[in-house]
């Protein structure tokens, strides 16, 4: 408990750092991909499948740059670099000495690359957007919340197994105090976000606290799959990067879809 409280605490303070500096922040995302998708890579890798992780983190690292420097894409081109890509991984595949799995090599490669550097670097457009500073603490604090709750209340009340062949620590009692936590945290920071109606504000809360619980969900059943318990050891007492933003990565796009496509739909 002391490292995990000690490790949250820098993770606290280098995020409101971040946060008010833009170009820091997206050199902390940038470096949180990066990292993510080797232990990623790494965690797939014990399954025995050979992957393209220099092509993987190149990729993975040019979507977020892109992001920050504002490149727009036609769809064209947005083809035409798909096309691209995959050509080049079957390059990649051809170039072995032994074939061994290539339809696994180059799924789980792409995979990684959507996975975690698309959907991660969505907290670099939500920076972008107007109010994003507020914007982006506002999700990452009800995402966080959850993880929180669901530790603490799991750890002290917690019997009733929720998924027990995904994680056999994760329980009933954790994730309704997660998502108790997500609403107490999240209704509180509501108060400084002042572009979005107070019934979108609820209606995100809620919804955001269950989508951070699926996609913390989802890395265990990652882990689960590939027979390890953290995907790394960076943080004490936490593990590694993917398990610090894990509920984010699924959270960090539904905010940024909502806020950019679905409201207007909704309001209207």
């Amino acid at each position: 408990m002391k490292k995990r409280i000690i490790s949250s605490i820098v993770l606290i303070l280098i995020t409101i750092f971040s946060l008010i500096c833009y170009p820091l922040f997206f050199s902390i995302v940038t470096i949180i991909i990066l990292i993510g998708l080797y232990e990623f890579y790494y965690m797939v890798e014990k399954k025995e499948v050979r992957l393209f992780k220099l092509f993987g983190l190149v990729v993975g690292a040019l979507i977020p740059i892109s992001i920050f420097f504002h490149f727009q894409i036609s769809e064209g081109w947005q083809f035409f670099l798909v096309v691209l890509g995959l050509f080049l991984l079957f390059l990649l595949e051809l170039t072995k000495k032994e074939a061994h799995q290539p339809i696994l090599s180059i799924s789980a490669t792409i995979f990684g690359i959507i996975y975690i550097s698309w959907c991660f670097s969505f907290l670099l457009r939500i920076r972008q957007l107007e109010d994003g500073v507020m914007l982006t603490a506002f999700l990452i604090a009800i995402t966080k919340s959850s993880d929180v709750g669901a530790y603490l209340i799991g750890k002290r009340y917690g019997k009733t197994f929720l998924l027990e062949k995904v994680s056999p620590k994760k329980t009933l009692e954790g994730s309704i105090g997660g998502f108790l936590f997500s609403l107490a945290v999240g209704s509180f920071f509501s108060i400084f976000v002042k572009n979005l109606m107070l019934i979108e504000k609820f209606f995100l809360i809620m919804i955001l606290a269950i989508i951070s619980q699926l996609g913390d969900l989802f890395e265990s059943l990652i882990k689960r799959d590939c027979k390890v318990k953290d995907s790394g050891k960076i943080f004490p007492g936490m593990g590694g990067v993917l398990d610090v933003i894990d509920s984010l990565i699924f959270s960090a796009p539904t905010f940024y879809l909502y806020i950019t496509m679905m409201r207007s739909v909704i309001i209207e």
